[in-house]
């Protein structure tokens, strides 16, 4: 009879956020798969429970689903547990869940705590719909395309970011969202919980050195004022705009007239006749 693979949802700051599904589902289980190991350790200790840890994590989630799945193959019940909330979420565990499906193994979800949610539920912002980004490319050109790629989405953004990198992103969005309502949920369930709330511009003036954990949470593209952004731009400034990017002149000249609703020849030769 095979095992059954249980993602279980873990504290994200507060241990007192683990659930009694959860607590049950480690302590009868035969091995617990953990991202980092010393870290898993310390709530196991909390909880005063000792089991077999398996280290699973990003750079050998591959071959170290097909131990876990051996294992599972051979009739072991194996909790997989991420550093904090819930495993697969930007997080390792989408690899052997994959592959134990291939194998017809049970998958059984353990629900808990999920950074994002949380963060998005005392936002204020728009709940109803949302989009899920986790981090970021670390490449600034590539952070820079994904962002402009998602200037028009109408439905709520939601993005983890390290603190060292968030004053760089939040600018970059300003460049590609315009102005925007924007949560900034910091240390979530921990002692040092903060939300910082307001307009990206007063934000991104007003931040000091980011310390913690961030969950960005960005208010959706409002398409009036997509129509309207480059409105009071003067053609030489919306062209600043895209050259101080990088981009190429033809590309540049693409994308004013997108914005602009415009023949892209009429731009072309204002700037090239």
């Amino acid at each position: 009879m095979q095992g059954k693979l249980y993602l279980v949802a873990t504290p994200i700051g507060n241990l007192d956020d683990i659930t009694l599904r959860a607590i049950k589902v480690l302590k009868e289980s035969d091995f617990i798969a953990a991202e980092d190991t010393r870290h898993t350790l310390k709530l196991l200790n909390h909880l005063e429970i000792k089991k077999p840890l398996i280290s699973y994590y990003k750079e050998n989630e591959i071959v170290k689903s097909e131990v876990l799945i051996e294992k599972l193959l051979e009739g072991k019940n194996i909790a997989l547990v991420s550093d904090a909330g819930t495993p697969a979420i930007s997080d390792p565990g989408a690899v052997v869940v994959k592959r134990a499906i291939e194998e017809k193994i049970e998958v059984v979800p353990i629900p808990g705590a999920c950074a994002l949610i949380n963060a998005l539920i005392t936002s204020g912002i728009n709940t109803q719909e949302f989009s899920f980004l986790g981090f970021l490319p670390v490449n600034k050109k590539e952070k820079r395309e994904k962002l402009n790629n998602l200037k028009e989405e109408k439905r709520t953004l939601i993005f983890y970011e390290a603190p060292h990198k968030l004053i760089d992103t939040l600018n970059i969005m300003l460049e590609e969202f315009g102005e925007r309502n924007i949560v900034l949920a910091r240390e979530l369930t921990k002692i040092h919980e903060e939300y910082i709330r307001g307009k990206l511009s007063s934000v991104i003036q007003n931040m000091q050195e980011p310390r913690g954990e961030f969950v960005v949470v960005v208010e959706g593209s409002n398409e009036e004022f997509q129509k309207n952004r480059y409105k009071n731009l003067s053609l030489e400034e919306h062209y600043k705009i895209y050259e101080n990017q990088g981009l190429e002149k033809k590309e540049i000249i693409k994308k004013i007239a997108k914005d602009r609703n415009t023949n892209k020849n009429e731009i072309y030769k204002y700037f090239f006749n």
